[in-house]
């Protein structure tokens, strides 16, 4: 009978004072626990001794190992750079958190550890201080917390940096010395260099104090997370748009909180300041609206709903001339002149039948056109459609089909009634893609 494989744990280790610790203290536990122990270091490829730190790494586990500690090494080099204008301490802590989730993923540790202690969260606090952050800022290192796959956890983050330095010397553990430490362009270190010796000589008990805030900030951040939660059931649809009547009877403060929630829910990061102050100034409660948010984003109001839309080129090349395609079998299918492409799929009798599809017209909106929404209606414009059916401007960008000198296709409606598949026969439905199409011909599906 094969032995179950031993379960591993992580250790986030640069070969400094603090991660040196917490690697020695986990395999000293480890043994007894059953634990594998990976030590997971991150070459940043910034300073020309990083290249003998990782020999020292793997000189230390190979000694370790050797007093039968169950330890292995995996390290990674950062490749690239920060862009310019970007941080240097933002870039390589995002590079690093990555490469620690892959090579943890890869090694099969669902738990990594992390060395930071009472001192590093305390400097975080005042850093997200003074550079305006909110509660959520404010809350700094959570001791636990679930990302990408990973529980990352600190299991130090309680302990002043005098208990550690106190281990290191009781085992005699020589760590390494990063000379990065002392150079005060990096924020950290001026605070740690700077404003830290005269911080403590004024107020003794700092540390712990804003470590205390810290965990108050955390409560308050998990609380208006809740009150977000209970603010925005009733106001968000199944499609992520937020309702402006019933948000602008929120309180202003409960207007922003749920503003941020929102945003964050829809793309994974934080409302910037400046959009936030506007929307709370100019929302109108009816109307339509665009905000620029930055990075190919844009919060448009349409038809009292708040959306977040990316910001898409121009989805046809007006040098290129209207195109022929082939849509009917499924797939995604790339538009020569578009920027995108049509999936196809199977549907039913709301698709459009096959033998309309063999051979359609890919053109611009010129004016004029008519649409039909549903078999018993009539024929309309094509832009008083739109309007009835509430679809956005943006959401209008696209190729329309036409397949013998009918309307097949409209971006944001479907298919014409006219061109449906009958009760019975098979349909294939469409959705035009902006820019997803492939770069080769065809990505047939199925």
């Amino acid at each position: 009978m094969t032995a179950a494989p031993e379960a591993s744990v992580a250790v986030a280790f640069s070969g400094g004072r603090d991660s040196l610790a917490l690697l020695h203290a986990t395999c000293r536990s480890a043994a007894a626990l059953g634990l594998q122990v990976v030590a997971l270091h991150v070459h940043h490829g910034l300073q020309p001794v990083a290249d003998g730190w990782v020999v020292w790494a793997q000189r230390l586990c190979a000694r370790w190992r050797r007093r039968g500690w169950p330890l292995r090494l995996r390290w990674a080099r950062l490749s690239g750079a920060p862009a310019a204008g970007d941080s240097l301490e933002a870039w390589a802590r995002a590079g690093r958190y990555a490469a620690l989730a892959r090579m943890a993923g890869e090694e099969g540790a669902g738990l990594v550890l992390l060395a930071q202690h009472r001192r590093d969260q305390a400097e975080t606090v005042l850093l997200q201080a003074l550079r305006g952050g909110g509660p959520a800022g404010l809350s700094a290192m959570p001791a636990l917390i679930q990302r990408q796959g990973l529980t990352w956890a600190r299991p130090w983050l309680d302990q002043p940096r005098e208990a550690i330095e106190a281990y290191l010397r009781h085992y005699r553990l020589r760590p390494l010395e990063d000379p990065s430490n002392s150079d005060v362009r990096l924020a950290r270190n001026r605070l740690r260099l700077q404003v830290w010796p005269a911080l403590l000589a004024a107020f003794g008990d700092a540390e712990a104090a804003l470590a205390g805030a810290a965990e108050r900030a955390q409560q308050a951040t998990a609380a208006l997370a809740e009150l977000a939660a209970i603010d925005l059931a009733p106001l968000v649809d199944d499609r992520g748009q937020l309702q402006v009547a019933g948000w602008r009877q929120l309180s202003a403060a409960r207007q922003a909180n749920a503003l941020r929630a929102w945003w964050l829910s829809r793309s994974g990061q934080g409302l910037p300041d400046a959009l936030l102050k506007r929307l709370l100034a100019e929302v109108p409660a009816a109307g339509a609206a665009r905000w620029p948010a930055g990075g190919g984003v844009t919060c448009v109001l349409y038809r009292g709903h708040l959306q977040r839309v990316a910001d898409l080129a121009p989805a046809r090349d007006p040098l290129r001339p209207s195109a022929e395609i082939d849509l009917s079998r499924p797939g995604l299918w790339p538009v020569p002149g578009w920027r995108g492409g049509f999936e196809v799929s199977v549907s039913g009798p709301l698709g459009a039948r096959p033998a309309l599809l063999q051979a359609v017209q890919v053109c611009p909106r010129r004016g004029g056109e008519r649409f039909q929404r549903a078999p018993r209606s009539l024929p309309r414009s094509l832009k008083k459609q739109y309007q009835a059916a509430g679809v956005p401007a943006h959401a209008r960008d696209g190729p329309l089909l036409w397949s013998a000198g009918q309307l097949l296709f409209a971006p944001g409606l479907g298919i014409d009634a006219r061109c449906q598949a009958a009760e019975g026969e098979p349909g294939l439905m469409l959705r035009w893609c902006p820019d997803r199409a492939p770069s080769g011909r065809h990505q047939p599906g199925g």
